[in-house]
């Protein structure tokens, strides 16, 4: 089975084993009619038993877990759910995970380096591509004109980059 990271567990709430969740996804309310989850490197599954919103952050309550010190353990841990719960994605939209590792090419074939981050912004993601040969990083904007194809399958991305993107 495959799994996704969707939140990192930044804290407790409360003492009844209550969960704070730092989301890694762009719709926090994704976590609405989540069911089922995996907590920590381990993957135990749980069941979700409530859902609340606090600021940027969601508060879940596991069954599993009635008290703050069961709980406390998994505090910096990830929290996972099955690769086929994931949502659906318009056209030329793409999960964050599988951008990260993608391979960097010019429209020439020169290789650029591999995504390493995905810093997002108000107006656009900005990809951090490392290029561990020349020790640099390079901050590409996630925007159509630079971009002639993204291949996730092959972890392939080629661009056309404006001149001083790329040095």
């Amino acid at each position: 089975m495959d799994y996704i990271q969707v939140g990192k567990i930044i804290n407790t709430h409360g003492i009844k084993g209550e969960i704070k969740i730092y989301p890694l996804t762009d719709d926090i309310h994704r976590f609405d009619g989540l069911k089922i989850a995996y907590l920590g490197d381990d993957k135990i599954k749980v069941e979700i038993e409530r859902v609340k919103h606090h600021k940027d952050t969601i508060l879940l309550k596991l069954r599993e877990f009635s008290n703050i010190n069961e709980i406390l353990p998994y505090k910096g841990e990830y929290l996972y759910i099955d690769e086929e719960d994931k949502v659906t994605l318009p056209e030329d939209h793409f999960f964050l995970f599988d951008i990260i590792g993608c391979t960097v090419f010019t429209k020439e074939g020169e290789k650029v380096g591999i995504i390493s981050q995905v810093i997002q912004s108000a107006s656009n993601d900005i990809y951090v591509v490392r290029d561990d040969k020349k020790n640099k990083e390079y901050l590409i904007p996630a925007v159509k004109e630079f971009f002639i194809s993204v291949d996730i399958g092959d972890k392939r991305i080629v661009i056309d980059p404006i001149e001083g993107m790329i040095e």
